[in-house]
């Protein structure tokens, strides 16, 4: 059987593995005494060890074997638990991953024979067989075991044989296909059930029945065949259980490339939908109107469940940022706990895999800029531990990622100062309020560090933070206290594929306003309008609103249709706006195009769509209106 179709596999099973090493070798580290993490961490590098060999991935193996070993006496307390023990696995786990991202790539490299020196060196140093080899005394050779009885005929017979891999155990088919070579070197194979084919399926439940011919006895057969790894069971008998291959429901793997092509035409039917809603709405024909609505209906159902298949916990990409914080609380001198709340909370895969960046440098600025240093945190009355916390919530059609830290917090003065001196502020700004804070802290290049380190220095973390988070649609705010602490809070939309969109129109153009960013719409009363700060704004409810009129933006040179002016309250966060349009035209699901921006795009632009009549019209980014 080639293997080779299981590569892809392989390597999305060992990444998981492998933040599980990290978290279980995190939690461990803060509990020496604790068995659990050990006893994951074992699991983990020992199922790793399974897969590579079934594989044939050598170099892999065999350093997870000496891996597993250590961990082996760790468990059986032959070996003490030490800071220089938990940074020797660290290093094993991280060669690990390169290891797996090489043979993944097809790039298989020799194993680290230092490193793998350094593990069996610190398995058996503390083992009384392993002292006694070192100083050049063997142990006492174990007892030889009685010969096996065998039958009076030696005559090969052929017998059933069922074999049941454990259930969970990932890459049954690589695993069938392992104990099938066991088999074929003890005799003849035939009569194999469910067929080859169907072992490599996903449907494949990991019990297969086939016929062995052949001298050995009946316990030699199950010890060859169950020492195959990750194998639950072998039956060796007249009455063995065929396989009938029938699976019960699960779950299995899709390759990201295929939920994005389904993505795009659920996206090209949502406009054909759209399309054909208007065309029968003009035709008036009852049986048309019908059928449009029919087609509606499931294509509005598969785009849920589309959608709903492409969710995925935002712990998938929190689980890499406990073992960052480790190491920074290392590099620099300080001592940080890391917490994360709201792992479960689902976000579009899409989104998910760009939003990564921005959390990781907000993570390495707070504990560089934000986290003092344990003298530091004592003299101001805090404890020497500094916390940085990292929390996802669902915010209604949005999430809201949080990184906050309990540490110096924000100079305003000395960052308005600074960009007064780099012209980034002018001398009538006095104070820096949240919003004015977080576009200076984004100006590419600006920094407040007096020097460059390896974390942090050179001006480009939060540049990139908001770069990355606006091309998704999202925000970017920040508040901070000095002396308490800062909070980094990122929004961003569940999806970006389809949207509901606010369709308005100013200047005889057409234009989208997604409605998760919508908080109500009202009529424009100029008896309700105020100044502040010589600008504009509504009065609604005793609130007041900045307003923007989307025509002044345009630069609109048409008459409007109507003398009304509706206006639609725009909300993200605790940040309002009053967005004052011609006319609203309602409600529709849009398809957010691939938008290559020209150069002078103003920035209120967040993307374009093709509306029901089959013309253009751009996606306005609330964000940037506020």
């Amino acid at each position: 059987m080639d293997l080779s179709k299981y590569a892809a596999l392989f390597l999305a099973e060992s990444r998981e593995h492998l933040n599980a090493c990290n978290g279980s070798l995190l939690e461990w580290e803060r509990s020496p005494a604790s068995v659990e993490p050990v006893d994951r961490l074992f699991r983990a590098i020992h199922t790793i060890k399974g897969m590579a060999a079934t594989m044939g991935y050598t170099g892999v193996a065999t350093l997870a074997h000496s891996a597993e070993n250590l961990l082996d006496a760790l468990r059986h307390a032959r070996v003490t638990a030490t800071p220089a023990v938990f940074q020797l696995l660290f290093r094993a786990v991280d060669t690990l991953g390169g290891a797996v991202e090489g043979v993944a790539a097809g790039s298989e490299a020799e194993a680290d024979g230092e490193l793998i020196a350094e593990l069996d060196a610190a398995a058996s140093g503390a083992t009384s067989g392993a002292a006694e080899v070192q100083a050049g005394v063997a142990p006492e050779a174990p007892t030889p075991s009685e010969p096996r009885s065998r039958r009076a005929s030696d005559a090969p017979r052929s017998r059933p044989v069922q074999v049941t891999i454990r259930p969970g155990a990932v890459m049954r088919g690589a695993r069938a296909a392992l104990v099938l070579r066991r088999a074929e070197g003890l005799g003849v194979v035939s009569g194999l059930r469910p067929p080859t084919a169907q072992l490599e399926r996903d449907e494949f439940d990991g019990r297969f029945f086939f016929r062995l011919q052949t001298k050995a006895p009946d316990a030699e057969i199950a010890a060859a065949l169950g020492s195959g790894g990750e194998v639950d069971a072998v039956q060796v008998e007249e009455a063995a259980a065929e396989a009938d291959g029938a699976g019960q429901g699960r779950q299995i793997r899709v390759d990201l490339r295929r939920l994005d092509a389904l993505m795009k035409h659920v996206g090209e039917l949502v406009v054909a939908k759209n399309r054909l809603t208007a065309l029968s709405g003009e035709a008036d024909e009852p049986a048309l109107i019908e059928l449009s609505e029919r087609i509606a209906r499931l294509v509005s159902a598969m785009q849920t469940e589309v959608l709903a298949a492409r969710m995925t916990p935002v712990g998938e990409v929190f689980d890499r940022f406990p073992r960052l914080a480790r190491d920074l609380s290392r590099d620099l001198g300080k001592q940080i706990r890391f917490d994360m709340e709201g792992e479960e909370i689902e976000l579009d895969r899409s989104i998910l895999d760009e939003i990564g960046e921005p959390l990781l440098h907000l993570i390495r600025n707070a504990a560089d800029h934000g986290i003092e240093l344990p003298e530091q945190r004592i003299s101001a009355g805090k404890s020497a531990e500094g916390r940085i916390l990292l929390s996802a919530t669902r915010e209604r059609n949005t999430v809201a990622l949080r990184v906050v830290d309990d540490g110096r917090g924000i100079d305003r003065e000395r960052i308005l100062a600074k960009a007064r001196h780099e012209g980034l502020a002018g001398g009538e700004v006095d104070t820096l309020t949240d919003d004015l804070l977080v576009r200076v802290l984004a100006r590419p290049g600006f920094s407040t560090a007096k020097s460059v380190s390896g974390v942090s220095g050179r001006g480009v973390g939060v540049d990139v933070a908001m770069t990355r988070v606006r091309a998704l649609g999202g925000t970017l705010e920040v508040r901070s206290e000095l002396g308490r602490g800062s909070t980094f809070l990122i929004r961003v939309p569940l999806t970006l594929a389809i949207v509901r969109a606010l369709l308005a129109e100013a200047g005889g153009e057409r234009y989208a306003v997604p409605l998760a960013y919508v908080a109500e719409t009202v009529e424009f009363d100029r008896r309700a309008v105020t100044s502040v700060r010589d600008r504009e704004a509504l009065v609604v409810r005793d609130q007041v609103i900045p307003t923007v009129h989307l025509r002044d933006l345009v630069s609109a040179t048409s008459e409007a249709k109507s003398g009304r002016q509706p206006t639609v309250i725009l909300e993200v966060g605790e940040r309002r706006t009053a967005l004052v349009v011609d006319a609203l035209l309602g409600q529709q699901d849009i398809v957010v195009e691939p938008f290559d921006a020209p150069r002078g795009m103003p920035s209120f632009v967040g993307g374009a769509t093709i509306l029901a009549d089959g013309k253009p019209a751009l996606i306005l980014d609330a964000a940037a209106l506020l």
